[in-house]
């Protein structure tokens, strides 16, 4: 009997083609069906966590900001000294500094902007969750106290004005100011830009004072955030279980 061994290799190959082959879209199709699955299992409270945990990091970011705000400016202060003798080395440094301030400028406005978008998600499905309530005293509560966290959440915007156009405007100017000197790093070109040096410093003082009110305002729709739509005893959307509803009066 002649067996073509060239054959039956060829047939082995092919057959272990299709299996891997059929493995490899096993998995994807088990990958894709857990998230799909994860996806769908995303509670009330899942999503309190998530948008808390997001201003938790743009309170901190704010919190850097200062700091950044006070290393920026004492190095404009020290580089544009009269006493200053190495003024390349004092440039590197207010450089340096600029690149931390604008780096964290740009993460400061992406994280806003998810915990903005997160906040209105949050609301709009605890709303949609709430129409479904068939006993009109869960759904009078649920939207109670939707609409008092709601309004606690917009305090943050409200106390945000004017911080966005003076971190820019700061931006702005700092970033001008190594551009110029970074072409003219002679005591000619310091001497002249000093009075642009002094308003940027006194800019970031008062950047530093219009953040104040957005910490707090931050602070408190968080604790409210956790206090209520991740607190313990809470269903699904932050409304009270039936233990501590208020009881019926005729």
């Amino acid at each position: 009997m002649f067996i073509n061994v060239e054959c039956l290799r060829e047939s082995k190959e092919i057959a272990m083609r299709k299996r891997t082959k059929l493995l490899v879209l096993f998995g994807s199709l088990w990958i894709a069906a857990g998230s799909s699955l994860t996806g769908c299992a995303t509670t009330g409270t899942e999503r309190a966590t998530k948008t808390s945990n997001t201003m938790q990091t743009v309170e901190g970011e704010y919190r850097q900001v200062s700091l950044q705000v006070d290393a920026t400016n004492a190095s404009l202060q020290n580089l544009i000294s009269p006493e200053q003798t190495d003024q390349k080395k004092a440039f590197n440094d207010y450089r340096d500094q600029v690149d931390r301030m604008q780096k964290l400028g740009e993460q400061l406005d992406k994280h806003t902007a998810d915990m903005r978008r997160q906040g209105q998600e949050y609301f709009a499905e605890w709303e949609k969750q709430g129409s479904t309530f068939s006993n009109p005293r869960l759904r009078a509560l649920s939207e109670e106290r939707r609409a008092e966290l709601r309004q606690t959440f917009a305090r943050i915007p409200e106390a945000s004005i004017g911080v966005k156009g003076s971190l820019q405007s700061y931006l702005t100017d700092i970033g001008e100011i190594r551009k110029y000197l970074s072409n003219d790093l002679t005591p000619s070109g310091i001497e002249a830009i000093r009075p642009v040096a002094r308003k940027a410093m006194l800019e970031g003082e008062d950047l530093k004072i219009s953040i104040r009110p957005v910490l707090d305002a931050i602070d408190r729709a968080r604790r409210s955030l956790e206090q209520g739509g991740a607190g313990r005893g809470s269903a699904p959307g932050g409304v009270p279980t039936g233990e501590e509803l208020p009881a019926e009066t005729d």
